[in-house]
């Protein structure tokens, strides 16, 4: 049987302002296209269908036209819910959704029956997903109680609450089947692109997965959550798919795939990585000020740029977007960064200061000259807070 593994779409992803959701459509049509030419048995979906938990019509409406499309190939799909995602508002849509094949798993609950899926291959194999979608630490806890867990030594431990499913979850397995783990999580060692948000905190010790954990019958481990395609475990073999476009700067010049794996009953998988084409290309360029009417040449990329533009301690800032735009129509952001030279200077002769000469000095070097009327109402709310203090 084939599988194909995919996820963190982020369907509604606003960046700097721009909607991606059109690129996120393209890209979709073209896994549609991937999983019809290779007669995939099943589609995997690792959570983060859309970028927040309130998504736009037009991200809900490119959603549901691809799990139709899946259906129209007779080609049936589970799907985890992700951190982005709202469970409650994809449990409301899930009988709805299963009507088209297209199975939605939104919770953890204490019967984890209920993360078990059954799927028939045209071969008549049997696929055994295990769906466990996204599990905050405060949920897995309250959980495990009611699941009757000994949780008095890990009660603040995700590591090993999760052990705890994931052994339970091992009895679900059947020896004469595929059986697959599809999670939404950050796992130990894995790379981040540098998009995913609130990363730092998602990465902490008590917030990852080891391959220890994982049951040994598992013959593929299909991720998402990290954007950054990487395979993390080699025995059970276990991937990440990564996003489908690249969302944002953080992810720039990375290449976007689907998973394909190959498999049978009690044998090693086969895996491939198919390439996806659809999207704006990212890229971020630095350069100093008087090297900005040099980069033309820049002008033929045809995806989006990110300018950063070192800027001399004092230098004001004023029609720098409007310079860059002229030269750089692609350019969505135009961010300034103080050399780094003249910044160690600038904090050395910070010192004995006043707070209105910080605030002019401030101003000045992010938006030119201070007019008189901001240094007036800095002046005043300065004295509303000192006088606030005082009684």
């Amino acid at each position: 049987m084939r599988i194909l593994h995919t996820g963190d779409f982020h369907a509604g992803r606003q960046l700097r302002g721009l909607d991606r959701t059109p690129e996120i459509q393209a890209a979709l049509s073209e896994i549609l296209s991937i999983a019809r030419d290779s007669r995939v048995d099943a589609v995997l979906v690792a959570g983060d269908v859309f970028d927040t938990v309130n998504p736009s019509a037009l991200a809900e409406d490119v959603v549901y036209e691809f799990y139709l499309g899946l259906r129209e190939a007779g080609i049936p799909s589970v799907t985890i819910a992700g951190n982005h995602d709202s469970a409650e508002r994809l449990r409301s849509i899930r009988g709805l959704l299963k009507n088209v094949g297209a199975n939605m798993v939104t919770h953890v609950t204490p019967n984890l029956q209920d993360l078990v899926y059954p799927v028939q291959a045209r071969d008549g194999s049997l696929l055994q997903v295990l769906a466990f979608p996204f599990l905050s630490e405060r949920k897995l806890v309250k959980l495990a109680d009611i699941a009757e867990g000994n949780v008095s030594a890990w009660r603040q431990k995700y590591q090993e609450g999760m052990n705890f499913f994931l052994r339970r979850l091992s009895g679900f397995l059947k020896p004469d089947a595929v059986n697959m783990l599809m999670m939404h999580l950050t796992f130990d060692g894995s790379l981040p692109s540098g998009s995913e948000r609130n990363f730092t905190f998602d990465i902490t010790n008590s917030y990852t997965v080891s391959s220890r954990m994982l049951p040994e019958a598992l013959q593929y481990v299909a991720l998402g959550h990290i954007h950054k395609p990487q395979q993390v475990s080699e025995l059970p073999p276990a991937h990440y798919a990564g996003s489908i476009i690249q969302l944002d700067f953080g992810e720039a010049g990375e290449s976007k795939f689907v998973n394909l794996v190959e498999a049978h009953p009690g044998r090693p998988i086969k895996f491939q990585q198919v390439p996806l084409t659809s999207g704006k290309r990212l890229k971020t360029v630095r350069m100093k000020l008087d090297q900005i009417e040099q980069m033309d040449s820049l002008r033929d990329f045809d995806g989006l740029l990110r300018v950063i533009v070192e800027l001399p301690a004092g230098t004001g800032a004023a029609g720098l977007k409007e310079r860059v735009a002229k030269v750089l129509p692609n350019a969505l952001a135009v961010e300034i960064e103080i050399s780094q030279q003249d910044l160690k200077s600038k904090t050395a002769g910070r010192s004995g200061l006043t707070d209105i000469e910080l605030f002019e000095q401030y101003y000045l070097e992010r938006h030119g000259a201070l007019p008189g009327e901001v240094r007036d109402a800095f002046i005043e709310a300065s004295r509303i807070i000192t006088e606030g203090e005082d009684t």
